[in-house]
């Protein structure tokens, strides 16, 4: 029972605590993104892509990977993504991190334990020795944006 109850707070204090401790209510979550300095790589793919409008328009949920994620892919594989000729399969992979809407507030967690993203793909929350993970990435930080959330993780979440 102790368990569940400490989950639970430390679930709260992770996704009510962090996001209203660093709200940027101006700034979209790309702008975010930018902001928070740890970020660089998934931004400079989301501008490969061409997908910094569809991230302003609507709440969104960006699941989105540090610098330190990407590192852990393999040799020449974040290099041959921002390749012109790769677009397509960078844009899979990038709409893998989106999920329209507020996709971990507390509610949420509560009724489902997954989310569809914008890429088609589903994502799966979970509790694991209280942290909250996605799929099989662990969460490190949550922020507030004027138009949803960027959620850090410590993986890639590549697409089935």
């Amino acid at each position: 029972m102790f368990q569940k109850i400490a989950a639970k707070t430390a679930l709260a204090a992770l996704i009510l605590g962090a996001a209203t401790a660093s709200a940027d209510a101006g700034k979209d979550v790309l702008a975010v993104a930018k902001q928070k300095g740890n970020f660089s790589t998934l931004t400079k793919a989301i501008e490969a892509a061409g997908l910094q409008d569809a991230l302003s328009q609507g709440t969104v949920t960006v699941f989105a990977p540090t610098d330190e994620a990407f590192a852990k892919l393999p040799p020449g594989q974040l290099e041959a993504l921002l390749r012109p000729e790769n677009k397509d399969q960078l844009v899979k992979i990038l709409t893998n991190h989106v999920v329209p809407g507020k996709a971990l507030e507390t509610d949420d967690l509560k009724r489902t334990r997954s989310a569809k993203t914008v890429g088609g793909e589903e994502v799966k929350f979970e509790l694991v020795r209280g942290r909250v993970r996605v799929d099989n990435a662990r969460v490190t930080g949550d922020y507030k944006a004027s138009n949803g959330a960027v959620v850090a993780v410590d993986t890639v979440l590549m697409p089935n």
